[in-house]
């Protein structure tokens, strides 16, 4: 892919994009529960005698007591903010390597190779977090309340 390709960075972005929402969606349960679990004793939404025992009766009693779709919630916040990171750092990452890369041959100089490559992801992910961070917080404060 060379620098000047949009279409390959577009193909990129969505293809790491899609593959995020679909992940995201997958295990927003599991992640529902462990911030529900993590934050439960600074909540002051969740009573002492209300907390949860553990992973299978916050499980057992997010559907009964706050619906089903419950089991979603703060989802799309989290799909909003985790879309782009990976679209990001996907059509990055390539674009980083040609930087760090760039003429070098993996076979010959393998160590500036692991440490271009290294860098690059690095670089991909700092770059993807500079337009994200802020979005984290939301998702975190939202799957964290419990809606009374």
């Amino acid at each position: 892919m060379s620098l000047a390709d949009p279409v390959a960075f577009m193909k990129d972005f969505a293809a790491g994009g899609v593959s995020a929402a679909i992940s995201k969606t997958a295990v927003a349960p599991i992640e529902r529960v462990k911030l529900l679990l993590q934050v439960q004793h600074i909540s002051k939404q969740i009573a002492e005698a209300d907390r949860y025992k553990g992973m299978v009766d916050c499980f057992v009693r997010i559907p009964r007591e706050q619906g089903f779709g419950a089991y979603w919630r703060g989802n799309m916040a989290n799909v909003i903010r985790y879309f782009p990171t990976q679209a990001l750092n996907f059509a990055f990452k390539d674009k980083y390597k040609q930087v760090f890369l760039g003429g070098v041959d993996k076979n010959q100089q393998f160590m500036r190779y692991f440490v271009g490559n290294l860098a690059s992801g690095g670089m991909a992910g700092a770059t993807s977090l500079c337009f994200v961070y802020p979005l984290d917080f939301a998702r975190t404060r939202l799957a964290a309340d419990v809606g009374k």
